[in-house]
């Protein structure tokens, strides 16, 4: 299984939410982004460096993740996707031009 980091994550999300947006530009049905919630299980290390920190490994996604590490957390990460100017994102580009 391959590891990756939990900012990883959190922005390849960012970008296939932003990519379905696009793609619904000039649809005449659109769908509010709301709260996106990942059921994760991450690993958690610390580097033993000076500069290093502690970094979250996401292992599973899914509620049936299993792991045997003690390490391992389970977590749930709740985000609410906002536009760069505030307000919420719509899977459709006609939101920017102000139409309900």
């Amino acid at each position: 299984m391959a590891e990756i980091e939990l900012y990883e994550l959190i922005e390849n999300l960012r970008s296939e939410l932003t990519k379905a947006r696009r793609a619904g530009e000039g649809e005449e049905l659109r769908f509010e982004i709301g709260q996106v919630e990942l059921q994760l299980s991450v690993a958690v290390t610390k580097e033993a460096e000076a500069s290093g920190g502690v970094k979250f490994w996401v292992l599973e996604l899914g509620t049936d993740a299993t792991a045997t590490s003690a390490a391992t957390q389970q977590m749930t990460l709740t985000l609410t996707p906002q536009l760069a100017g505030g307000g919420k994102a719509l899977v459709s580009g006609e939101a920017a031009r102000g139409e309900h």
